[in-house]
């Protein structure tokens, strides 16, 4: 998004010829888990927190176990493709940490 607003740069693969991830990961600074994962993993940490103090929101209980069945599934493929070690496992401390 910086290279967009910033820079006027439309699309990174037309310019670079790679995805953003691939130069990224070439360089070493790829993130550790993949971005979509990485969100909604922090979605989850916040309606758990939202939960605290609003214990009967069952509107909100719901949603949190659509995104925690969303992040279930794509641990799954990631760890079936190779971008995720085939021992991580999702946990609600694992939010915790990548929320902050």
């Amino acid at each position: 998004m910086i290279l967009r607003d910033s820079y006027g740069v439309p699309l990174v693969k037309r310019v670079l010829g790679k995805k953003l991830t691939q130069v990224l990961a070439e360089k070493g600074l790829a993130p550790e888990i993949p971005e979509d994962l990485s969100y909604l993993i922090k979605r989850a940490y916040r309606v758990r927190k939202h939960l605290e103090t609003h214990k009967k929101d069952l509107v909100s209980r719901r949603g949190l176990s659509l995104i925690e069945s969303k992040i279930h599934r794509l641990v799954k493929y990631y760890k079936r493709i190779g971008k995720l070690p085939k021992d991580w496992k999702y946990s609600p401390e694992i939010s915790e940490l990548y929320a902050a």
